[in-house]
Protein backbone atom coordinates (compact mmCIF):
# COMPACT_ATOMS: atom_id res chain seq x y z
CA UNK A 1 0.00 0.00 0.00
CA UNK A 2 2.99 2.27 -0.56
CA UNK A 3 1.98 5.79 -1.51
CA UNK A 4 -1.63 5.23 -0.47
CA UNK A 5 -3.48 6.89 2.36
CA UNK A 6 -4.61 4.05 4.63
CA UNK A 7 -7.49 4.52 7.06
CA UNK A 8 -7.01 1.82 9.70
CA UNK A 9 -10.32 1.02 11.39
CA UNK A 10 -10.18 -1.02 14.58
CA UNK A 11 -13.19 -3.31 15.01
CA UNK A 12 -14.16 -5.24 18.12
CA UNK A 13 -15.94 -8.31 16.73
CA UNK A 14 -17.90 -9.83 19.62
CA UNK A 15 -19.64 -13.19 19.23
CA UNK A 16 -17.52 -14.02 16.22
CA UNK A 17 -17.29 -17.72 17.15
CA UNK A 18 -20.97 -18.27 16.29
CA UNK A 19 -22.07 -19.59 12.91
CA UNK A 20 -23.11 -16.23 11.47
CA UNK A 21 -20.27 -14.30 13.09
CA UNK A 22 -17.66 -16.70 11.75
CA UNK A 23 -18.89 -17.36 8.24
CA UNK A 24 -20.61 -14.21 7.11
CA UNK A 25 -19.06 -11.41 9.14
CA UNK A 26 -15.50 -12.57 9.72
CA UNK A 27 -14.51 -14.88 6.87
CA UNK A 28 -16.69 -13.62 4.01
CA UNK A 29 -16.72 -9.93 4.99
CA UNK A 30 -13.94 -8.46 7.14
CA UNK A 31 -11.28 -11.08 6.37
CA UNK A 32 -12.26 -10.94 2.67
CA UNK A 33 -11.87 -7.14 2.66
CA UNK A 34 -8.43 -7.51 4.23
CA UNK A 35 -7.47 -10.19 1.72
CA UNK A 36 -8.31 -7.87 -1.16
CA UNK A 37 -6.03 -5.20 0.31
CA UNK A 38 -8.74 -3.20 2.03
CA UNK A 39 -11.73 -1.26 0.78
CA UNK A 40 -10.56 1.05 -2.00
CA UNK A 41 -12.05 4.54 -1.75
CA UNK A 42 -9.99 5.94 -4.64
CA UNK A 43 -6.69 5.01 -6.37
CA UNK A 44 -4.88 6.85 -3.55
CA UNK A 45 -7.05 5.94 -0.57
CA UNK A 46 -8.03 2.68 1.14
CA UNK A 47 -9.88 1.61 4.30
CA UNK A 48 -8.26 -1.31 6.13
CA UNK A 49 -10.25 -3.10 8.86
CA UNK A 50 -8.16 -4.13 11.89
CA UNK A 51 -10.36 -6.56 13.84
CA UNK A 52 -9.94 -8.15 17.24
CA UNK A 53 -11.92 -11.35 17.79
CA UNK A 54 -13.97 -11.61 20.98
CA UNK A 55 -15.85 -14.58 22.38
CA UNK A 56 -16.18 -16.90 25.35
CA UNK A 57 -14.35 -19.94 23.95
CA UNK A 58 -10.58 -19.51 23.81
CA UNK A 59 -10.03 -22.62 21.69
CA UNK A 60 -12.46 -21.42 19.02
CA UNK A 61 -10.91 -17.94 19.03
CA UNK A 62 -7.43 -19.40 18.68
CA UNK A 63 -8.54 -21.51 15.72
CA UNK A 64 -10.19 -18.54 14.01
CA UNK A 65 -7.09 -16.43 14.59
CA UNK A 66 -4.93 -19.07 12.94
CA UNK A 67 -7.37 -19.34 10.04
CA UNK A 68 -7.26 -15.58 9.42
CA UNK A 69 -3.53 -14.97 9.60
CA UNK A 70 -3.05 -14.43 13.30
CA UNK A 71 -5.68 -11.84 14.14
CA UNK A 72 -5.65 -10.81 17.82
CA UNK A 73 -8.33 -12.25 20.08
CA UNK A 74 -9.62 -11.92 23.62
CA UNK A 75 -12.26 -13.23 26.00
CA UNK A 76 -12.34 -9.90 27.86
CA UNK A 77 -14.52 -7.14 26.40
CA UNK A 78 -14.00 -4.31 28.91
CA UNK A 79 -10.30 -3.59 28.12
CA UNK A 80 -11.07 -3.42 24.42
CA UNK A 81 -13.92 -0.97 24.96
CA UNK A 82 -11.43 1.24 26.80
CA UNK A 83 -8.87 1.05 23.97
CA UNK A 84 -9.05 4.04 21.57
CA UNK A 85 -7.54 1.88 18.82
CA UNK A 86 -10.97 0.38 18.20
CA UNK A 87 -13.58 2.69 16.65
CA UNK A 88 -16.30 0.10 15.95
CA UNK A 89 -18.04 -2.35 18.23
CA UNK A 90 -19.70 -5.19 16.31
CA UNK A 91 -22.07 -7.61 18.04
CA UNK A 92 -23.09 -11.05 16.74
CA UNK A 93 -23.81 -12.64 20.12
CA UNK A 94 -27.04 -14.37 20.98
CA UNK A 95 -29.90 -11.89 21.16
CA UNK A 96 -30.27 -12.06 24.95
CA UNK A 97 -26.69 -10.73 25.42
CA UNK A 98 -26.83 -7.93 22.86
CA UNK A 99 -28.46 -5.02 24.69
CA UNK A 100 -26.06 -4.96 27.63
CA UNK A 101 -22.94 -5.20 25.48
CA UNK A 102 -24.07 -2.67 22.85
CA UNK A 103 -25.10 -0.23 25.58
CA UNK A 104 -21.67 -0.54 27.21
CA UNK A 105 -19.98 0.06 23.86
CA UNK A 106 -22.07 3.17 23.22
CA UNK A 107 -21.14 4.56 26.62
CA UNK A 108 -17.49 3.89 25.76
CA UNK A 109 -17.90 6.07 22.67
CA UNK A 110 -17.70 3.25 20.11
CA UNK A 111 -19.52 3.39 16.81
CA UNK A 112 -21.99 0.50 16.63
CA UNK A 113 -22.65 -2.10 13.98
CA UNK A 114 -24.63 -5.15 15.06
CA UNK A 115 -26.72 -8.09 14.04
CA UNK A 116 -30.48 -8.16 14.29
CA UNK A 117 -32.65 -8.45 16.24
CA UNK A 118 -31.02 -5.64 18.19
CA UNK A 119 -32.98 -6.61 21.32
CA UNK A 120 -35.65 -8.98 22.59
CA UNK A 121 -38.08 -6.10 23.26
CA UNK A 122 -39.00 -3.02 21.27
CA UNK A 123 -38.43 -0.62 24.17
CA UNK A 124 -34.89 -1.98 24.57
CA UNK A 125 -34.16 -1.66 20.85
CA UNK A 126 -35.50 1.89 20.71
CA UNK A 127 -33.51 2.69 23.86
CA UNK A 128 -30.27 1.66 22.14
CA UNK A 129 -31.06 3.99 19.24
CA UNK A 130 -31.79 6.91 21.56
CA UNK A 131 -28.65 6.20 23.59
CA UNK A 132 -26.48 6.15 20.45
CA UNK A 133 -28.05 9.36 19.15
CA UNK A 134 -27.48 11.10 22.50
CA UNK A 135 -23.87 9.91 22.60
CA UNK A 136 -23.25 11.08 19.03
CA UNK A 137 -21.84 7.80 17.72
CA UNK A 138 -22.51 6.34 14.30
CA UNK A 139 -24.58 3.17 14.22
CA UNK A 140 -25.92 0.55 11.88
CA UNK A 141 -27.78 -2.75 11.85
CA UNK A 142 -27.23 -5.75 9.58
CA UNK A 143 -30.00 -5.91 6.97
CA UNK A 144 -28.26 -8.31 4.62
CA UNK A 145 -31.16 -9.48 2.48
CA UNK A 146 -31.34 -6.07 0.78
CA UNK A 147 -28.10 -6.98 -1.00
CA UNK A 148 -29.15 -10.44 -2.14
CA UNK A 149 -29.01 -10.53 -5.95
CA UNK A 150 -32.56 -11.91 -6.20
CA UNK A 151 -34.07 -9.08 -4.15
CA UNK A 152 -31.94 -6.47 -5.91
CA UNK A 153 -33.45 -7.71 -9.18
CA UNK A 154 -36.94 -7.35 -7.70
CA UNK A 155 -36.13 -3.74 -6.83
CA UNK A 156 -34.92 -3.15 -10.37
CA UNK A 157 -38.19 -4.52 -11.75
CA UNK A 158 -40.16 -2.30 -9.37
CA UNK A 159 -38.15 0.79 -10.27
CA UNK A 160 -38.57 0.21 -14.02
CA UNK A 161 -42.36 -0.24 -13.71
CA UNK A 162 -42.37 -3.89 -14.77
CA UNK A 163 -45.13 -4.90 -12.34
CA UNK A 164 -47.58 -2.12 -13.11
CA UNK A 165 -49.58 -1.83 -9.89
CA UNK A 166 -48.25 -4.31 -7.33
CA UNK A 167 -51.08 -6.41 -5.91
CA UNK A 168 -49.46 -8.91 -3.58
CA UNK A 169 -46.19 -10.34 -2.27
CA UNK A 170 -45.74 -13.95 -1.14
CA UNK A 171 -42.64 -15.15 0.64
CA UNK A 172 -41.67 -18.73 1.50
CA UNK A 173 -38.69 -19.16 3.79
CA UNK A 174 -37.24 -22.13 5.60
CA UNK A 175 -36.08 -25.71 5.50
CA UNK A 176 -36.05 -28.80 7.68
CA UNK A 177 -33.73 -28.30 10.66
CA UNK A 178 -32.85 -31.72 11.99
CA UNK A 179 -33.62 -32.41 15.62
CA UNK A 180 -30.04 -33.35 16.47
CA UNK A 181 -30.55 -36.93 17.68
CA UNK A 182 -29.77 -38.95 14.54
CA UNK A 183 -28.69 -36.16 12.19
CA UNK A 184 -26.72 -33.12 13.37
CA UNK A 185 -28.84 -29.95 13.59
CA UNK A 186 -27.92 -27.13 11.21
CA UNK A 187 -28.83 -24.38 13.67
CA UNK A 188 -27.76 -23.73 17.29
CA UNK A 189 -29.98 -25.09 20.03
CA UNK A 190 -30.63 -21.67 21.60
CA UNK A 191 -32.77 -20.82 18.56
CA UNK A 192 -35.44 -23.14 20.00
CA UNK A 193 -35.38 -21.88 23.60
CA UNK A 194 -37.39 -18.77 24.32
CA UNK A 195 -35.51 -18.17 27.57
CA UNK A 196 -32.27 -17.85 25.55
CA UNK A 197 -33.68 -15.40 23.02
CA UNK A 198 -34.80 -17.97 20.47
CA UNK A 199 -37.86 -18.05 18.24
CA UNK A 200 -38.49 -17.67 14.53
CA UNK A 201 -40.87 -14.71 14.92
CA UNK A 202 -38.28 -12.48 16.62
CA UNK A 203 -35.71 -13.68 14.08
CA UNK A 204 -37.52 -13.54 10.76
CA UNK A 205 -40.11 -10.76 11.20
CA UNK A 206 -37.15 -8.41 11.76
CA UNK A 207 -35.96 -9.45 8.29
CA UNK A 208 -39.36 -9.12 6.66
CA UNK A 209 -39.76 -5.63 8.14
CA UNK A 210 -36.76 -4.17 6.34
CA UNK A 211 -37.42 -6.15 3.17
CA UNK A 212 -41.01 -4.93 2.94
CA UNK A 213 -40.23 -1.35 4.01
CA UNK A 214 -37.37 -0.96 1.54
CA UNK A 215 -38.65 -2.90 -1.47
CA UNK A 216 -42.45 -2.49 -1.35
CA UNK A 217 -43.53 0.12 1.19
CA UNK A 218 -44.06 0.74 4.91
CA UNK A 219 -45.79 -2.01 6.88
CA UNK A 220 -49.12 -0.76 8.30
CA UNK A 221 -50.56 -3.85 10.06
CA UNK A 222 -49.77 -7.48 10.82
CA UNK A 223 -51.68 -10.71 11.43
CA UNK A 224 -49.46 -13.53 12.65
CA UNK A 225 -49.76 -17.07 13.95
CA UNK A 226 -46.80 -18.94 15.39
CA UNK A 227 -46.27 -22.57 16.30
CA UNK A 228 -43.80 -24.92 17.93
CA UNK A 229 -44.19 -27.92 15.68
CA UNK A 230 -41.17 -29.88 16.89
CA UNK A 231 -41.42 -30.20 20.66
CA UNK A 232 -38.09 -31.88 21.46
CA UNK A 233 -34.58 -31.43 20.08
CA UNK A 234 -31.01 -32.35 21.05
CA UNK A 235 -28.35 -29.76 21.90
CA UNK A 236 -24.69 -29.51 20.92
CA UNK A 237 -23.72 -31.92 23.72
CA UNK A 238 -26.21 -34.53 22.52
CA UNK A 239 -28.62 -33.89 25.40
CA UNK A 240 -32.38 -33.69 24.76
CA UNK A 241 -34.25 -30.51 25.64
CA UNK A 242 -37.81 -29.21 25.38
CA UNK A 243 -38.41 -26.57 22.71
CA UNK A 244 -39.95 -23.46 24.26
CA UNK A 245 -39.69 -21.09 21.28
CA UNK A 246 -41.76 -20.93 18.11
CA UNK A 247 -40.20 -22.68 15.11
CA UNK A 248 -42.74 -21.55 12.49
CA UNK A 249 -44.55 -18.30 11.73
CA UNK A 250 -47.37 -17.58 9.29
CA UNK A 251 -47.74 -13.82 8.87
CA UNK A 252 -49.78 -11.49 6.68
CA UNK A 253 -48.84 -7.82 6.33
CA UNK A 254 -50.78 -4.83 5.08
CA UNK A 255 -48.45 -2.52 3.14
CA UNK A 256 -48.98 1.16 2.48
CA UNK A 257 -50.68 1.57 -0.89
CA UNK A 258 -52.94 -1.47 -0.56
CA UNK A 259 -50.37 -4.23 -1.12
CA UNK A 260 -50.92 -7.45 0.82
CA UNK A 261 -47.89 -9.56 1.71
CA UNK A 262 -47.80 -13.02 3.24
CA UNK A 263 -44.64 -14.74 4.50
CA UNK A 264 -44.39 -18.31 5.75
CA UNK A 265 -41.26 -18.87 7.84
CA UNK A 266 -40.47 -22.34 9.12
CA UNK A 267 -37.66 -24.56 10.32
CA UNK A 268 -40.04 -27.49 9.91
CA UNK A 269 -40.64 -27.53 6.15
CA UNK A 270 -39.14 -29.62 3.36
CA UNK A 271 -38.19 -27.50 0.37
CA UNK A 272 -39.88 -27.94 -3.00
CA UNK A 273 -39.20 -24.54 -4.55
CA UNK A 274 -36.30 -22.84 -6.26
CA UNK A 275 -34.46 -21.76 -3.12
CA UNK A 276 -34.53 -21.59 0.69
CA UNK A 277 -36.18 -18.19 0.28
CA UNK A 278 -38.49 -17.32 -2.59
CA UNK A 279 -40.47 -14.10 -2.96
CA UNK A 280 -43.24 -13.85 -5.56
CA UNK A 281 -44.54 -10.43 -6.58
CA UNK A 282 -47.74 -10.19 -8.61
CA UNK A 283 -48.72 -7.01 -10.41
CA UNK A 284 -51.25 -5.89 -12.98
CA UNK A 285 -48.65 -5.95 -15.77
CA UNK A 286 -46.38 -8.79 -14.70
CA UNK A 287 -45.08 -11.11 -12.01
CA UNK A 288 -41.67 -12.16 -10.72
CA UNK A 289 -40.28 -14.84 -8.42
CA UNK A 290 -36.93 -14.20 -6.75
CA UNK A 291 -34.70 -16.61 -4.90
CA UNK A 292 -31.51 -15.68 -3.10
CA UNK A 293 -29.56 -15.07 -6.33
CA UNK A 294 -31.88 -15.51 -9.30
CA UNK A 295 -35.16 -14.03 -10.47
CA UNK A 296 -37.74 -15.22 -12.99
CA UNK A 297 -40.28 -12.96 -14.70
CA UNK A 298 -43.57 -13.37 -16.53
CA UNK A 299 -44.99 -10.26 -18.21
CA UNK A 300 -48.68 -9.80 -18.98
CA UNK A 301 -48.26 -10.72 -22.65
CA UNK A 302 -46.59 -14.03 -21.80
CA UNK A 303 -49.12 -15.05 -19.14
CA UNK A 304 -50.79 -18.39 -19.97
CA UNK A 305 -54.57 -18.88 -19.93
CA UNK A 306 -55.22 -22.03 -17.90
CA UNK A 307 -58.67 -23.61 -17.67
CA UNK A 308 -59.70 -25.64 -14.61
CA UNK A 309 -60.21 -29.31 -15.43
CA UNK A 310 -59.14 -31.82 -12.75
CA UNK A 311 -60.16 -34.79 -14.92
CA UNK A 312 -57.13 -34.58 -17.23
CA UNK A 313 -53.40 -34.11 -16.75
CA UNK A 314 -52.46 -30.44 -16.79
CA UNK A 315 -51.61 -29.60 -20.43
CA UNK A 316 -49.58 -26.50 -19.52
CA UNK A 317 -46.04 -26.56 -18.21
CA UNK A 318 -46.25 -23.51 -15.97
CA UNK A 319 -42.54 -23.33 -15.18
CA UNK A 320 -41.73 -23.02 -18.88
CA UNK A 321 -43.63 -19.73 -19.04
CA UNK A 322 -41.04 -17.87 -16.93
CA UNK A 323 -37.92 -16.10 -18.17
CA UNK A 324 -34.79 -15.98 -16.04
CA UNK A 325 -33.35 -12.50 -15.56
CA UNK A 326 -29.68 -12.03 -16.44
CA UNK A 327 -27.04 -10.81 -13.99
CA UNK A 328 -26.72 -7.10 -14.79
CA UNK A 329 -23.75 -6.68 -12.46
CA UNK A 330 -21.29 -8.66 -10.37
CA UNK A 331 -22.93 -9.22 -7.01
CA UNK A 332 -20.74 -9.46 -3.92
CA UNK A 333 -21.55 -11.24 -0.66
CA UNK A 334 -24.55 -9.42 0.85
CA UNK A 335 -22.98 -9.10 4.32
CA UNK A 336 -19.71 -7.83 2.86
CA UNK A 337 -21.55 -5.28 0.71
CA UNK A 338 -23.22 -3.74 3.76
CA UNK A 339 -20.00 -3.86 5.81
CA UNK A 340 -18.29 -1.83 3.09
CA UNK A 341 -21.09 0.74 3.13
CA UNK A 342 -20.77 1.07 6.91
CA UNK A 343 -16.99 1.52 6.68
CA UNK A 344 -17.52 4.25 4.08
CA UNK A 345 -20.10 5.83 6.38
CA UNK A 346 -17.64 5.83 9.27
CA UNK A 347 -14.56 7.07 7.41
CA UNK A 348 -16.01 9.21 4.60
CA UNK A 349 -19.40 10.09 6.12
CA UNK A 350 -21.31 8.46 3.25
CA UNK A 351 -25.07 8.08 3.90
CA UNK A 352 -26.12 4.94 5.80
CA UNK A 353 -29.86 4.80 6.51
CA UNK A 354 -29.89 1.28 8.07
CA UNK A 355 -29.50 2.49 11.63
CA UNK A 356 -30.44 1.27 15.09
CA UNK A 357 -33.78 2.97 14.49
CA UNK A 358 -34.41 0.62 11.56
CA UNK A 359 -33.35 -2.25 13.81
CA UNK A 360 -35.90 -1.12 16.39
CA UNK A 361 -38.62 -1.18 13.72
CA UNK A 362 -37.84 -4.83 13.08
CA UNK A 363 -38.14 -5.70 16.77
CA UNK A 364 -41.38 -3.71 16.91
CA UNK A 365 -42.91 -5.78 14.11
CA UNK A 366 -41.81 -9.04 15.75
CA UNK A 367 -43.30 -7.93 19.06
CA UNK A 368 -46.57 -6.96 17.36
CA UNK A 369 -46.57 -10.28 15.50
CA UNK A 370 -46.40 -12.12 18.82
CA UNK A 371 -49.19 -9.89 20.16
CA UNK A 372 -51.30 -10.72 17.09
CA UNK A 373 -50.72 -14.43 17.70
CA UNK A 374 -51.78 -14.15 21.33
CA UNK A 375 -54.85 -12.04 20.53
CA UNK A 376 -55.70 -13.92 17.30
CA UNK A 377 -56.28 -10.52 15.69
CA UNK A 378 -54.88 -7.95 13.26
CA UNK A 379 -52.57 -5.44 14.97
CA UNK A 380 -51.74 -1.99 13.60
CA UNK A 381 -48.07 -1.02 13.26
CA UNK A 382 -47.69 2.57 14.52
CA UNK A 383 -44.90 4.83 13.21
CA UNK A 384 -41.68 4.76 15.22
CA UNK A 385 -40.77 8.27 16.30
CA UNK A 386 -37.11 9.19 15.91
Amino acid sequence: MSGQKVHSVGIIMNGVTGRMGTNQHLLRSIHAIRQQGGLRVSPEEVILPEPVLVGRNTAKLEALSAQTGGLPYSTELAPLLADPKYQIYFDAQTTDRRVEAVSQAIEAGKNIYCEKPTAERFDQALGLYKQARAKGVKHGVVQDKLWLPGLMKLKLLRDTGFFGEIISVRGEFGYWVFEGDTVTAQRPSWNYRKEDGGGIIIDMLCHWRYVLDNVFGPVKAVSCTGATHVKRRWNEQGQPYDCTADDSAYATFEIEGGILAHFNSSWCVRVRRDDLLTVQVDGTRGSAVAGLRHCWVQPYGATPRPVWNPDIDQPLSFLDGWQKMPHHENYDNAFKAQWELFLLHLVKDRPFPWTLLEGAKGVQLAELGIESWKRRAWVDVPPVEA
